[in-house]
Parts: structure tokens; C-alpha cells; sequence
């Protein structure tokens, strides 16, 4: 790359969000927006790598403006670049069609092939190549002004010989300089290896005088290497002058020659050279004796030696200077000089070595002296022994002879029995001698024998071997040939499938062949009963079929040509017509095949589905009964039969689930070689058909699509109208179902005149009776009846004629009153378990009746308020346990409850509905997000569920009141909204919050002001001090911080503290009078803390988070008290009243917890882990 050129790129990394079927992510509202939102990018990006990966679409049209996604990628995708893209997968069967759908999507995206080249600009492309040639031309005028380069005669251009001469010059000149570093190179290792020498030369002659040491030696060395230097450079000086007195003698006889006045006088020259002569060959024969004596001596130290080398050199050096003429003759006499001194090194060295071998003798000598000495010193000790020992057995017999008789018997007998000792010694050794001779034998036998054994031994190893060798080939085969005939299998069975496909296919094509062939007989038929009257017009029938062929498949306003038209053109227009059906049916047998196709791998994903849903089911199931199976095996003896039933049970239900998963994997194998048969089929492009059409082919093709068109929409119509039918079958089935629980309650009416309970039960339902006896019989009334039975206040009174969709609609509102009225929720008690019984928080009670989660819960000492999914609000007793009243018509959830003064106030999208519950369920106020007012229900004309919020309108989260129960205040986006409920009308809004408010608490502080805190999904918490009567936009007075790492969730006051729970798993204490952060506990939770509350009575705060686990903290500390299985789904909502704790969760009940005792002690909430399969 050039000075001035620069190369760029760019890298563009995208992470994709992966497709999300809403089937399976269950995802509603904005985040099922934004999946569609992803799906719809996907599918544009799928359309553009298509129509640029597809050999046979890449002259169509490439559409990167579908989408903001495909307009970003569209340099990444088609321009100038490599693409590459990675796909995720997962392992598991569940994900097995979005597994193969994104390694189809994958492998379309391979196919897109692009080349990489490097763009460059003109300018600067036309500005490197003028610089390049300038640089040309300024080197070749450079060559002309140094005249290498020249002009002949004949106007060439030619190289001057001039500069070949001084090539030639500088390539020998180069050459000497090798040469010369060579010698150079060669001279120092001469030296180095003559310095060595008369180093080791000087060390030998010291260690004979026995002088020497390392030290010395090295010193030594290092005065020869400096002597050598100092010689080298005496050589060099006495060259140089040597050329400086030839240059000077050449200038004299030139000035003499010439008689100039500046001539040299021998006075000048110096001395006689003579007279110098004869002083250096007297002083280089000093030298010479003084180096002489110096060799044989090698006495002196080292030190008098270096100075007196040193002095040599300086008087040589002095005499190099004052004599040159006779350096020829020094030189001879020092090479001698170094001819003797290499013999006399040598000699030294012969010598060096002789004493060496002298010494060596001189000790070998002694050493053999010493064996010699110690041997005779042995002797002479012996020799000394033996004369005493002689002595004494001399004297002994002396003294034997003289005693006694007895003495000499007594000496023979011992002698004798030392004698039989030793004979039996020598019996015990013969005999072990020839014990250990047998035991020999017997050695070398066993020897014999185990050596033949371990042959065997080896012998059958090598047969195992062997055996192994041949047992896993012959495995390898049959593994081998069980593959092959598994792959047969599998090509006979796709052989098989696609045979059966192409006689679904045939017989498709046959039905569709009798059919056109019925229908070309009818046409033919009614034609012949069209033309006997003419019978006679001989051209007709000769043009008839003709005619007919040609008015069937031309437009209505074409015209019919008699038999009068030439007869060139009837061919034409019959072949086209001919070829226009054969595509028309290639296409429509396509169609159906590829129908077919996607409907066979929707039954077979739907088969999946199914399967892994029976095996999730059949999972949960054999778990509990493992942990069943665990409890009655800890229980001891009494629960073997249990166990042993247990056991078998588990055997057949990992039998089924072995099963489901063989379906499960046959199932993903049929889908995957239905892809592949897919891909195979794929015989007729459908593009390239419609492409190669002519205009009346299209025509032909178009009236038959039409026509194809009609008679789907038609089939589809009468499919809506079957499942009208139906749909209305059913609702009349509920209306039964309706009209005998009517029945069952009018049973239970009369029966509750005897219980109490019941009476109680039903007490709220008698005043409905009246009315509903009427809508009850007018169900099975004609239309006209209806009308006529329907009272004057009811809006069907207005309508003159009968609406199904009306009737429907009655008969559905009549079905949900009926279960509104039999249907109603009860709060049934919770037996306690023996591990709970010491638990400080107790479940005593649980509610139930609404039919989807519950989000909100409010209560009273005597009442209990909450607020479903299921577009309800419900009122409960906690007195008689029962549900007192249900209040409806909510556009949808229902997320937020409260009550003051016999007022209920229920949250839904952006309204909140005011009810008067003394006289009965009446919705006396509807109070808009945006301020408004109506009087009455405003969303009473909603029936069904409205999730789209108006225009100017905001999302309500969450209502509190105060403490007087004179302001509310609704979290709605990013503000707070006062009302003033003794006027009903909006004072003003708490702002501040930069994400949409989630959550408020309001307390009474000192002053008479309202303290409000706030949470929001701006991760901050906000206070607001309220006067009474303020009005207009009020800023927050404190921000507290530092904040959590995500939305909160819930914020509870007790005295002075401040308790918040958020998205980031954590708890948080605040103080109120400082506005500090005083204690946080990160992780609370393993998911969102969703609720706060505080237990009455004790100095505990109850969580709840999203898993369904309620824990207990110290109020002073945030230590933990506790914690357990509170329910099977997220906890939503926490109240408290004077004596219990209400729970909503998502699983569709409340519970009711009651507190035992103080919590100031640990040690009774040991036992509340366990608390969860029994509550």
C-alpha cells in the first residue's frame, strides 16, 4: 500500500430478536405488539435473502424497503460484503419446529453469494498514478544530469561507459572488503588461540614452581592478549611508515632531480641509516636474550613480568620509529624468536608430562610400599603368635606330665564328647547338605513348571485378545449392517411415502380428469339439445366444436367467428387454449399438493404438541408421586404396600412417558422427511410458469383462479355458517345448563328457609328472582314474545324487529347471571397441619370464586374487597365467609381496589368506577385518567373486553385515599391525580416522575398534610407534601436516593420508616425524618418483589414476590425471619386489617394468614418452610 493510500471498511454486527409464537409465549398487550412487530421484520428479511439467495428470483425485485430492518442491512446483505449469519438452536424436542424453521431461514441466508472488490475514488486513483510518474521522471533526469545516462549520434539513448567502469569498481571493491574481513577474522582467532597457548604455557611453568593460582593465570592471560594487540598494531605502524618513507624518498629525488630550492638536506632525514641500523639489530638482540632468559626462567611474578613486557614493547615501538629500512630483518629474527618459543612450549610440555608419569610411578611406588609394610607387619604378628602360642603348649605338657592320671582321663573324655558333638554337627549338615540338594532339584523343577505355566498364561492372552479383536469386529459389522439395513428401512419407507404421494396425486389428478370430463359431457349435451333445430346448417356443425372451444376461454366480449373466418387461425387458437390447460392444471395440482403438504405438517406439529403436553403432564405426575413415594419410605414399615403401589405405578407411567417420547421422536423424524420430500417435489416452479405465459394463457389462467377463488370463499362461507350453527347449538346447551341450575337454586331457596347459612348465602340473590323468572321464559318465547315481555325500561323496546346477534347476546348474559347468581364465591377454612402449628403466620382461611387471577385486594375489619382478571370486583363477609355481591361491566382488569365510607373504588384501563354498596351494587360516578367526570356507568355499553385506551387517556396502576378519606389519588403514566371526593372533581397532579407511576402509599403527616410516596419505573421513589386544598401541578419535596436497579413494585409506610420493593429482587428502608436510606437487602427474593405489608400487631414486614413466596422481616433490622410457599403462582396484591393478612395471587385465590404471637423471636419460624404443599 502506497504512502498516501488509505483502505476502509465497515463491520456491521446485528443481533436479530428471534421469532415469538404467541401461542407459546402467551405474550399480551405491548409485548405481543412487539413480537408481531419482530415477526413482520423477520418475514422482510426472510423475503430479501429469498429473492437474493433464490437463483430463480434474482431478477426480481429486492424489497429493502419493507422494513427498517432489511433498509439497514441492505449494505450487509446485497452491496459490497460478506455476510455471515449465526443461528441459535435449541437441543430440546419442544423447540423442535423453531429448531428446523431457523435452520431453514439459516440455510436460505447461505445461499446469498456476493463478490468483495475495493472501491476507489477517481481523483485520488488519477493522483497516485501522476505521482508515480513524476517520481519516474525525476529519477531519469536524474540520470542524465549525472551522465549516466547519454545521447549517441544517433540520437538513441545509450548507458555511459563511465558508469559500467564504476559498477565494476564498486562490485571489486566490495569483493576486497569480503576478503578483508575475512583475513581480519582469520588474524583474530590466530591470535586468540596464540594468546591461549602461552597462557597455558605460563600456567604450566608456575604450577612447577608451584606459584600458580587462577588469579595468576588469568592476569597472565590477559597480559599476553594485550602483548599481542600491542604487537598487531606495532606491525600495522611500522606498514604505514614503511609507504610514508617510499612516498617521502620518492618527493627528495623528485626535488633533487629537479634542483628546487625547497629540496630536503640529508640533515633533515635524521641520522646515518647504517649507524640505525646496527642499533636495532644490537637491541633486538638484547631483546631476544632478555626474552630468552625470561622463557627458561619463568621464576619472576607476573606482575614484574607485564612491566618489563610492557618496557619491550615501548623500547620496540621507540625503535619501529627511529628505524624502518631494516624492519625485514626484525621480523626474521622474531619469527625465530617465536619458532623457539614454540619449541621450548613444546619441550615444556614433553617435560610437564614425564614428571606427571614420574609422579604417577612415585605413587603407585608408595602405595605398593605400604601393601608391602602392612604385609609384613602381618606376618611379623603372626610369627609372634605362633611363638606364644608354642610356649604355652610347651609349658601346658610340662604340666600335664606332671599330674595326674585322672586329669588326662577327665581331658579325653571332654575331649571325646566335644568330638561326638561335632560328629553330630557334621551329621546335621550332611543331612541339610542333602536337604538343600533336594530342595534344588525340587527349584529347578517348579521352575520348570512355572516357566511353562506363564508360557501358558501368555498363550491364553493372546487368545483373549484375539477373542476381543474378533467380538468387537464382529460387532463393528453387525452395528455396521444394522445401520445399512436401517437406512434401507428408511429409503423404503421414504420410497413408500412418496409412492403414496404420487398416488394421492394421480388419483387428485384422475377425480379432477372425470371431473372436467363430466363437465365437458353436460356442456356437450347441452350444446347437442341447442343445435337438433338446426340440423340442417351443415357449416354449423362443422364450426361448432370449434366455436365452442374458442368462446369457453375467451373473455365475454369476444366475438364468435362463423364458418366463414379463415381457416388458418382455428389451430392456433385451439393449440394455445391446449397449452394454457395443461399449465392451468400443473398449477392447480401444485396448489393442492402443496395444500396438502403445509396441512400435513400442521396435523403432525399439532400430534407434537399434543404429545409434549401429555408428557409435561405425565412428568408432574410422576414427581409427585416420587415425593409421595420419598414421605411414606420415611414413615417406616407402615407404608410398604403404599410404596410397593407407588412403585408400580411410577413403572407404568416411565413406561408411557418412553412411549410419548418413541411418538414424539417418530413424529420429528415424519416432519423432517416431509421437508425433505418437500424440497425433492418441488417439480413445477410456479414463477417460471407464470412467467412464460402468454397474454390469452394469463387470461385462461386468471378466470380460473377467479373461479377457484369463488368456490373457496364459497366453502369457507359455508364452513362460518356450520360453525354459527354450532356455536349456537352451544350457547342453547348453556341456556339449559342455566335454566337447571335455576332450578338447583330455587331447590337450595327452599331449603335455606331450615339453614341459616344458606339463607345467608342466598340472602342477596332473592331480589333478582323476579326478574329473572321473565327472562327465563321468554328464551323458549318466538321473537314476537320476547318483545312483548321485555318490561319498558329495557332497551330491547326500542328495536322493531328481532337481532340473532341480540338474541345471542341476551341468552349470554342470562347464562352469566344465572352462575352469578349460584356460582358466588365462598371463603372455605384450611385445616392446620402439624408442621404449621408452631408457625408464627398461619393460613386459617381461603377465598375463592373468581375465575381468572386476582390483582388487587382491599379489606376492613368486616369486609373484603378484591379485584380479578375476570373484569370483576368482589365483595366478601369475613363474618359469614360468604361473597356478598359482585360488581361488573369493567372494560377489563380489574388492577386496583379501595373502600371509604360505604364507597368502593375499582380501577380498569383508564376509568375508575365509584359504587354505593349500601343499598345494592350502584355505580354512582365514573372518574376519568384525564379529569372528566360522568355521572352513572360510562362503560356500561361495554360487553366485551377492551384493551385499546382512548384518545387523551392514560393507563391506571394503582388508587390510594387518605387517611380522612376526603382525597384520592391515582397513579395514571407519569403523574398522580387528586380528586376531591366531597365534590367529585380533579384538583391537580403530582408530577415528577420520568416513567409511568406503578405504585403510591398515603400517610397523614404531623402538620395536617398529606404525605404521598411514589414509585415508578423510573427506578425512583418520590415524596409530596399535600396540603388541604392544594390545587394545580405539584412538584415532589424529596427524591430519594440512591435508587433500585429497576421498576418499583410496592411501597409500604409503618411509623417512620418507609419500605419499597422492587424489579431488582430487593427491599429497601428508608427514614422519613432524615429521608435516608438506612438498611437494603439485595437479593430478598429470587424474582420481583410484587408486595408489601405489615403484619398487625408485631414489628414484621411481610413480601411477596413473583414466585408465590411470602417472607418475614424484622422492621428494625430487615433481618430474616422466614420465609414459605405462600401459593403456586405470583403473588399480586398484600392487605392487612387489624387481626389478618390477605394474599391475591394469580392462581384465582385469596388467602387470609393469621399472626400468633410476637415476632420479636426467631425461633418458632423454623418450622414455616415447610408450610407449602398443605396451604
Amino acid at each position: 500500500m502506497e504512502e498516501f493510500e488509505t483502505l476502509t471498511a465497515k463491520f456491521h454486527f446485528v443481533d436479530l430478536a428471534g421469532s415469538e409464537r404467541l401461542k407459546r409465549t402467551g405474550a399480551t398487550g405491548d409485548r405481543a405488539k412487539e413480537g408481531i412487530s419482530i415477526n413482520c421484520g423477520l418475514l422482510a428479511l426472510g423475503n430479501v435473502i429469498s429473492a437474493l439467495g433464490d437463483r430463480s428470483k434474482r431478477s426480481t425485485h429486492v424489497p429493502y424497503r419493507d422494513s427498517k430492518l432489511t433498509r439497514l442491512l441492505q449494505d450487509s446483505l446485497g452491496g459490497n460484503s460478506q455476510t455471515v449469519m449465526i443461528a441459535c438452536t435449541s437441543p430440546s424436542d419442544r423447540d423442535f419446529m423453531e429448531t428446523l424453521n431457523t435452520l431453514k431461514y439459516a440455510n436460505r441466508a447461505r445461499n446469498i453469494k456476493n463478490k468483495v472488490v475495493v472501491n476507489q475514488d477517481k481523483a485520488s486513483q488519477q493522483i497516485s498514478a501522476l505521482r508515480t510518474e513524476i517520481a519516474r521522471l525525476q529519477m531519469e533526469l536524474m540520470e542524465y544530469r549525472t551522465g549516466k545516462r547519454m545521447i549517441g549520434e544517433d540520437g538513441m539513448e545509450s548507458i555511459n561507459d563511465m558508469y559500467h567502469e564504476n559498477s565494476m569498481l564498486q562490485t571489486e571493491n566490495n569483493n576486497l572488503r569480503v576478503r578483508v574481513k575475512a583475513m581480519q577474522e582469520t588474524i583474530d582467532a590466530q591470535r586468540a588461540r596464540l594468546t591461549q597457548l602461552l597462557s597455558d604455557q605460563a600456567n604450566q611453568v608456575l604450577a612447577k614452581v608451584g606459584e600458580g593460582s587462577e588469579e595468576i593465570g588469568k592476569m597472565i592471560q590477559n597480559y599476553i592478549k594485550e602483548i599481542e594487540d600491542l604487537r598487531a598494531k606495532l606491525l600495522e605502524s611500522e606498514a604505514v611508515n614503511e609507504n610514508l618513507r617510499k612516498n617521502l624518498s620518492r618527493a627528495t629525488t623528485r626535488t633533487s632531480f629537479y634542483g628546487g630550492p625547497g629540496g630536503f638536506s640529508p640533515a633533515l632525514l635524521g641520522p646515518d641509516p647504517t649507524q640505525e641500523t646496527s642499533d636495532i639489530i644490537e637491541l633486538a638482540k638484547k631483546d631476544l636474550e632478555k626474552l630468552k632468559r625470561r622463557e627458561k626462567k619463568k621464576k619472576k611474578s607476573d606482575h614484574d613480568e607485564g612491566e618489563e613486557e610492557e618496557e619491550d614493547d615501548d623500547e620496540e615501538e621507540m625503535d619501529a620509529e627511529e628505524s624502518s629500512e631494516d624492519s625485514d630483518s626484525e621480523l626474521d629474527e622474531k619469527e625465530n624468536f617465536q619458532a623457539d618459543l614454540a619449541n621450548i612450549t613444546c619441550e615444556i610440555a614433553i617435560k610437564q608430562k614425564l614428571i606427571d608419569e614420574l609422579e604417577n610411578s612415585q605413587r603407585r611406588l608408595h602405595t605398593l610400599k605400604q601393601q608391602y609394610e602392612q604385609k609384613l607387619m602381618m606376618l611379623q604378628s603372626k610369627i609372634r603368635d605362633t611363638q606364644l602360642e608354642r610356649d604355652r603348649v610347651l609349658h601346658n605338657m610340662g604340666y600335664m606330665e606332671s599330674g595326674s592320671e585322672d586329669k588326662a582321663k577327665r581331658i579325653k573324655a571332654e575331649y571325646e564328647k566335644k568330638l561326638s558333638v561335632m560328629n553330630k554337627e557334621l551329621q546335621k549338615l550332611q543331612a541339610a547338605q542333602k536337604e538343600h540338594a533336594r530342595l534344588l532339584k525340587n527349584q529347578s523343577q517348579y521352575e520348570k513348571q512355572l516357566k511353562k505355566l506363564q508360557q501358558e498364561v501368555t498363550e491364553m492372552k493372546k487368545t483373549k485378545v484375539r477373542l476381543m479383536k474378533q467380538m468387537k469386529e464382529q460387532q463393528e459389522k453387525n452395528r455396521m449392517a444394522e445401520s445399512r439395513r436401517n437406512r434401507e428401512i428408511a429409503m423404503l419407507k421414504k420410497d413408500q411415502r412418496k409412492q403414496e404421494h404420487q398416488l394421492k396425486l394421480l388419483e387428485a389428478q384422475k377425480r379432477q380428469q372425470e371431473l372436467i370430463l363430466r363437465r365437458k359431457t353436460e356442456e356437450v349435451t347441452t350444446l347437442r339439445r341447442q343445435v337438433r333445430p338446426m340440423s340442417g346448417k351443415v357449416n354449423r356443425k362443422v364450426s361448432l366444436p370449434e366455436t365452442l372451444s374458442d368462446s369457453a376461454h375467451r373473455p365475454p366480449t369476444g366475438r364468435i367467428h362463423g364458418s366463414g373466418a379463415p381457416n388458418g387461425t382455428r389451430p392456433v387458437g385451439v393449440y394455445s387454449t391446449r397449452v394454457a390447460r395443461v399449465k392451468w392444471q400443473s398449477l392447480e395440482r401444485r396448489i393442492s399438493d402443496i395444500i396438502m403438504q403445509r396441512m400435513t405438517i400442521s396435523n403432525m406439529e399439532a400430534d407434537m404438541n399434543r404429545l409434549l403436553k401429555q408428557r409435561e403432564d405425565l412428568t408432574r405426575r410422576r414427581e409427585k408421586l416420587s415425593r409421595k413415594k420419598e414421605r411414606l419410605a420415611a414413615e417406616g414399615p407402615e407404608g410398604e404396600k403404599a410404596v410397593q403401589t407407588l412403585s408400580e405405578e411410577l413403572e407404568s407411567l416411565l413406561a408411557n412417558i418412553d412411549y410419548i417420547n418413541d411418538s414424539i421422536a417418530d413424529c420429528q423424524a415424519n416432519i423432517m422427511q416431509m421437508e425433505e420430500a418437500k424440497e425433492e417435489g418441488e417439480t413445477v416452479d410456479v414463477s417460471a410458469v407464470i412467467g412464460s405465459c402468454t397474454l390469452s394463457e394469463a387470461r385462461f389462467l386468471l378466470d380460473h383462479f377467479m373461479t377457484m377463488a369463488i368456490n373457496k370463499g364459497l366453502q369457507a362461507a359455508q364452513k362460518e355458517s356450520q360453525i354459527k350453527v354450532m356455536e349456537g347449538r352451544l350457547k342453547q346447551t348453556e341456556i339449559n345448563s342455566a335454566t337447571q341450575n335455576q332450578l338447583l337454586f330455587h331447590m337450595l331457596k327452599e331449603k335455606a328457609e331450615f339453614n341459616p347459612e344458606l339463607d345467608a348465602l342466598l340472602g342477596n340473590a332473592l331480589q333478582g328472582e323476579a326478574d329473572l323468572e321473565p327472562s327465563l321464559t321468554s328464551g323458549s318465547r318466538p321473537p314476537t314474545g320476547v318483545e312483548k315481555r321485555v318490561p319498558e325500561s329495557s332497551p330491547l323496546t326500542r328495536r322493531k324487529t328481532y337481532d340473532k346477534g341480540q338474541a345471542a347476546a341476551d341468552r349470554a348474559k342470562l347464562f352469566e347471571i344465572s352462575l352469578c347468581l349460584f356460582l358466588r364465591g365462598v371463603i372455605n377454612p384450611v385445616p392446620v397441619s402439624k408442621s404449621s402449628r408452631g408457625a408464627t403466620l398461619q393460613c386459617v382461611h381461603v377465598a375463592e370464586g373468581h375465575s381468572k387471577a386476582v390483582l388487587c385486594v382491599d379489606s376492613t375489619d368486616d369486609l373484603l374487597f378484591t379485584g380479578s382478571k375476570d373484569r370483576t370486583c368482589k365483595v366478601w363477609n369475613l363474618v359469614t365467609g360468604q361473597e356478598i355481591m359482585s360488581l361488573g361491566g369493567h372494560p377489563n382488569n380489574v388492577v386496583s381496589v379501595r373502600y371509604s365510607s360505604s364507597l368502593v373504588f375499582t380501577v380498569s384501563t383508564s376509568y375508575i368506577k365509584v359504587w354505593d354498596i349500601r343499598d345494592s351494587a350502584k355505580c354512582i360516578r365514573t372518574l376519568a385518567s384525564s379529569g372528566q367526570v360522568s355521572s352513572g356507568d360510562a362503560c356500561a355499553a361495554t360487553t366485551n373486553r377492551t384493551v385499546t385506551i382512548p384518545t387523551g387517556e392514560n393507563q391506571i396502576n394503582q388508587i390510594s385515599l387518605n387517611p380522612t378519606g376526603t382525597v384520592l389519588y391515582a397513579a395514571a403514566g407519569n403523574s398522580v391525580r387528586m380528586w376531591d371526593l366531597r365534590r367529585f372533581v380533579s384538583t391537580g397532579k403530582l408530577t415528577g416522575h420520568l416513567g409511568p407511576v406503578m405504585c403510591l402509599t398515603v400517610d397523614h403527616s404531623g402538620n395536617g398534610q398529606d404525605l404521598v410516596i411514589t414509585g415508578s419505573k423510573d427506578h425512583y421513589i418520590k415524596m409530596f407534601d399535600v396540603t388541604e386544598g392544594a390545587l394545580g401541578s405539584i412538584s415532589p419535596t424529596h427524591n430519594f436516593e440512591p435508587p433500585h436497579y429497576d421498576g418499583i413494585e410496592s411501597v409500604v409506610v409503618q411509623g417512620d420508616c418507609l419500605f419499597s420493593g422492587s424489579r431488582d429482587n430487593g427491599i429497601k428502608k428508608w427514614d422519613l425524618a432524615h429521608k435516608d436510606l438506612q438498611q437494603q437487602v439485595p437479593n430478598a427474593h429470587r424474582d420481583w418483589v410484587c408486595a408489601l405489608g405489615v403484619v398487625p400487631g408485631s414489628p414484621a414486614l411481610l413480601s411477596g414476590c413473583r414466585g408465590g413466596v411470602l417472607k418475614l422481616w424484622h422492621t428494625d433490622t430487615l433481618s430474616a425471619l422466614g420465609e414459605l410457599r405462600g401459593h403456586e403462582s405470583p403473588i399480586n396484591s398484600i392487605s392487612t386489617n387489624n387481626s389478618l393478612v390477605f394474599t391475591a395471587s394469580d392462581d384465582r385465590t385469596v388467602k387470609i394468614w393469621r399472626a400468633r404471637g410476637a415476632l420479636d423471636s426467631t425461633t418458632e419460624m423454623t418450622d414455616m418452610a415447610d408450610e407449602s404443599a398443605s396451604n
